[in-house]
Formats: C-alpha cells, structure tokens, sequence
C-alpha cells in the first residue's frame, strides 16, 4: 500500500506543506516531527514531517519520494504545539518547528521513558505546609529572597519537571541546588555550542530529568512532563522579538494544559496576565516576608526641590556618599531612549497626565493628546489649573557630569547598552542596561540604585508602563539585596504616592495587580483583550491596515506610520489575522506582525 506524508519545507518563502512518498527503506524513521530531505522545485530543502499516512489530494503517480531523513525532530505533540502558536502569534510555523529541533543532528531516538522517584520537598517555611491542588499557580515571591527551596519543592516527584529561568546562562546555582538531591539536571542556554545543545535535545527526550533553560527550553522534547515552573514570568526576554512574537510562559501554560502538568508561575510582582491564568491559584507568603525580601525605600518627592535644581536633587549627593562611605558602590540609572517627553506645569510642578489612563500627554498644540489611549484635553494643569508648561529632558551625559560633580576624587563611569565591562568604578552612572551589567554580589557591593527621572517610566505610552517600571525597581532591589542586607534603593519622582512606589515600600502587589488589572479590562488590553503592531513599508503597512479594517478589526494608524490592530480576544485577532489576505501587502515591501508586542 502507498504511503504519503506531508512535509513543511523549511524555506521562508513556502507555508504550505507538500505530499511526499515514503520509500518502504524510510518507513520506519519517517515519522511525524522527522527531520528530513525533499525534492522541491529542483532541489533538495530540508523540512519536517508535519502528517503521516494521510489521504493524497495529489495523484500518487505525480508525487516524489522523501530522499533521506536527517536527523530526529519535534515529536507529535509539539508539531501540534508549534501550528498553535503560529495561530496564536500570527507567524510562520517553520520559525517554532525549528525552535523545537535540535541545532544539528540527533539520529538515535530514545528507545523508552526513564523513570525514577524522588521525595517530595516541602515548601519553604515562609509559603506554609503545602501547595494548594490546582492545576496552576501563582506565586509571589520577594526579589531578593532565595529562589533554591522553592523550585526544589515544585519539582514533581515522578517525571520530568521544566524551570524557565530568563537569564539561563546564571542558573548554575539552581542548578547545582536541584543536583544535589539527586536529580538528572539538563541546563540548557544559548551560550552552549550547537553540538551540546543537541546532546541536551536528546537528553531531553529520555524522560525523567529537571530541565531549566531560556525560553527556548519550552520547546525540547520532554515525554513524560509533570512540572512546568516558570520565574520572573513577565520578564521580556521570555518574548521572541522576531515573528512569531511568542511569549515562552503563554507557550508553557498551553503545554503544560495538553500534558495535563502542574504550572506554577512565580515572580515578585504578578503580571494581570499571569493572574488570568485559567485555574490559577494565588500564593502569597506573609507580609513580613514580602517586605523583608525589598531593600529600603527613599522617594525624593521632585516638587520639594528648589527651582533649576535639575535631575541631581539635594538628597542625591548626601546618599551617594552615604553608600560609598563603607567601601559601596552607586548606580545611578536615567533612561535617555524610548522615552515619554514629560511636560511639568510651571507653577506647581505637577506633570501633565492623561486623565483616563494616567500616560504622559503630548506636547499640546490645541489640546493635550494622550498617545496611549488617544484621549484629548484642554491643556490645563489639574492640579492648579494653569496652562504654562516645561519640557523635562533628562540625559545620561549631562547626567554623568552632574554626578561627578557631587563626589569630586571619585571615579564616575557612564554606561549604556554599548558597554561590554563596568570595572570597578564606584558610582556607574547609565540607562537601565547599568542594571544588567553588574552582576549580585560583585565587588565593590551596590549600596544604591537611584533612579532620577523615573516618572518617565510611570508615564511612558505604553500600556504595560507600570508593569515595565516596576520591574525596573526588580532588577534594583536584586542587586541591593534585602532590608537587612543595608542597601537603599532611592527614586526621585513627581508622585510619590504612586502604586508602582508603594509596591517597592511594602513588598505586597496585590492592590497594584488589581489597579493594573482594572484599567486593563476598562481599555481591553491584553489580558482582556489583544493587540498586535504592523510595521515596515509605509505602502505595505497602510494596505495591510486596510485590509484588516475590512474583517472587523479595530486599526489605529497605518496612515503614514506603524498600525495598532485590537480585538476584544485572543482568538479573535487571531482568527482575523489568519483570514485575511496579507500577500497584496508583503508584495508592496516589508510588513512585520508583531502580537502582544511588550512596548507598545
């Protein structure tokens, strides 16, 4: 009897897959998710085995044979995986088949399931007796409080168990934590050559292991999953940045779901979407725990400063000198790029915000535009009702100068995303990137974080600003350690009573999370609704804009300009993105999707 399959060539070009004979030399290693060699347009492309021992719609006389298999590849289960996020994420399904292969090629598959029995850990005191039963979880848990007790009592006691960390290559110390019991621990990183993470791959596919990995770690081949933990889940290295825009803690909760797996969700300030979770159940240690878990928090209210003080307040030079005193180190962080232009009243001070969802306003012309909700005002000052504004233009260079000038004989160093190494100069001075660049517990030890011009992190036009600002207080507090550990984390701003600030006061997010939450829902922002950003060629985006327009989707822009396309659903823009025609578009030149973008 002829045997056919299809297979999805792995060539940009191509989205369909192509009917192919099996030769009866290749009947055993063709299976689904196998990684093989066919003829296509005169010659051979590499492709996947996407379905096995269908029904032709080609004449059988008019189909070729599959020239060889190469290598082992995705099993079934996430061949289905992968065509849902290429639904979900509106991409290519070869970019996710590749992401869920090996880099270079596993011929022997495993012959069987491991198996092995571990004894249960319990949880950290400071969770109490036990997990709650519930297919999800979330838990917050402070960041500056050890992670080791928590993941090694998440780890199933049969099967095999998967920790998504987001900076996998600094996962040694979990990892030899998870070794010590006992376990089979595969750490999986980009950093590893394409051989070792191949022979991770097949690891993986043996069963009976504790993975933790990056992002891509969601995609290897484990048989017999009982545990998906997820840390840090809101941190934006879990998104791919090319398309699919797929978001690894999303593509986790939906296999852990198909492999009927426990998943827990940890992070130190919940996101709305990791609370949306179906089946969720929220885990909160004690407030003391919570608070316990943050460094000391100075808010410099900006309004009590004299005029022309500037962006270096008078409570910054007595702090900076405070930490260096016992041999510390400073960081002091003002973003300079991708930034709202925040305009201050001139008589009070008060910054002018938009009033239905409290973004940064544009420079006003005839009235205030908000470029996150597109809500319009008179430009007035709400607080005092004048109408004379000024533009607050914070930068890194001025900054450095500024700072220097506060602690004369003491090395001051800039920093953006362009440096390499730090040294061990005592006051850093640079964007968020000064963050990611000093590792916790280097010499000298960080003493303080201060982030001048953090209202522009509140205020930015984006509308999971909040979220994105307070994750910036995250990474500080990592670095400072906890309250007993004597770093300070100071921020000047213009509202110290804001919701982000009193999360870093008392450690507790749940009345952030439900503030976040509201305006979201009220909006319908993810996770109550769906957006996606098109952009590229002018011509390509303002075709595509229309033609999505015509399936009912919500479009903003697209004129002359980048396009906002909204539903109220997942599923729903989804579907219309999938039902709509975008050849006409990508002909006109570039056009790029991007769903759930993290900065729009």
């Amino acid at each position: 009897m002829t045997r056919v399959c299809r297979v999805q060539p792995d060539v940009p070009a191509v989205t369909r897959a192509f009917e192919y004979l099996v030769p009866e030399a290749l009947a055993a290693a063709v299976q689904v998710g196998a990684i093989v060699r066919v003829p296509l347009h005169g010659r051979r492309v590499r492709g996947w085995v996407v379905a096995d021992d269908v029904v032709p719609e080609t004449a059988v006389d008019r189909l070729v044979p599959v020239h060889k298999v190469s290598s082992a590849g995705p099993p079934p289960g996430l061949v289905d995986l992968a065509r849902w996020a290429a639904h979900r994420w509106a991409g290519p399904v070869t970019a996710l088949l590749r992401a869920a292969s090996p880099p270079t090629a596993v011929v022997d598959s495993p012959s069987g399931v491991a198996s092995a029995l571990h004894p249960v850990v319990a949880p950290p005191a400071e969770i109490g007796a036990g997990w709650p039963d519930a297919p999800a979880r979330v838990v917050t848990w402070p960041p500056a409080a050890d992670r080791r007790r928590l993941v090694r009592s998440l780890c199933a006691a049969e099967g095999s168990t998967l920790v998504l960390v987001p900076e996998p290559a600094r996962a040694g110390a979990l990892v030899r934590a998870i070794a010590e019991e006992g376990r089979e621990v595969l750490h999986h990183h980009s950093d590893l050559p394409d051989r070792v993470r191949s022979g991770v791959w097949a690891a993986a596919a043996r069963g009976a292991q504790v993975v933790v990995g990056g992002r891509a770690a969601v995609w290897l081949p484990i048989p017999d999953l009982a545990a998906v933990v997820v840390l840090d889940e809101s941190d934006e290295a879990y998104q791919e940045e090319r398309s699919p825009t797929w978001h690894a803690r999303d593509v986790a909760v939906e296999r852990a779901r198909r492999a009927g797996a426990s998943v827990t969700l940890v992070s130190p300030v919940p996101s709305p979407d990791a609370a949306a979770t179906p089946g969720a159940v929220a885990v909160v240690p004690a407030a003391r725990v919570l608070r316990s878990g943050w460094p000391r928090l100075d808010v410099v209210d900006l309004r009590d400063d004299p005029p022309g003080t500037g962006l270096c307040s008078l409570a910054l030079g007595p702090a900076i000198h405070r930490a260096l005193d016992g041999g510390g180190r400073a960081l002091v962080v003002v973003n300079r790029k991708g930034r709202a232009r925040l305009l201050a009243c001139r008589a009070c001070s008060a910054l002018a915000r938009c009033a239905i969802c409290g973004a940064a306003v544009g420079q006003p012309d005839d009235a205030f535009e908000c470029p996150r909700c597109a809500a319009s005002r008179p430009p007035v000052c709400v607080e005092c009702g004048a109408t004379r504004f000024r533009a607050v233009r914070p930068g890194v260079h001025a900054v450095r100068d500024d700072v220097a000038a506060l602690v004369p004989r003491v090395a001051v160093t800039e920093v953006d995303a362009t440096t390499d190494v730090v040294g061990d100069a005592a006051v850093l001075v640079g964007t968020e990137a000064v963050l990611h660049r000093v590792a916790r517990g280097s010499v000298p030890t960080v003493r303080l974080v201060a982030f001048l011009a953090f209202d522009e992190e509140l205020l930015a036009p984006r509308f999971r600003a909040h979220e994105q600002a307070l994750w910036l207080l995250v990474r500080a507090a990592r670095l400072l350690g906890g309250r007993a550990d004597g770093g300070r984390l100071m921020v000047q701003t213009r509202m110290p009573d804001h919701p982000v600030l009193a999360v870093a006061g008392d450690g507790d997010p749940a009345a952030f999370l439900a503030q976040e939450s509201a305006v979201r829902r009220a909006l319908s922002f993810p996770p109550f609704g769906a957006v996606a950003e098109l952009s590229g060629t002018g011509a390509a985006v303002a075709v595509a804009a229309d033609a999505l327009r015509a399936t009912g989707l919500t479009v903003m822009g697209g004129a002359d300009g980048p396009a906002l396309v909204r539903a109220s659903s997942v599923d729903g823009l989804a579907g219309g993105l999938a039902a709509t025609d975008l050849g006409p578009a990508r002909a006109l030149g570039r056009l790029r999707v991007a769903v759930d973008p993290p900065r729009v």
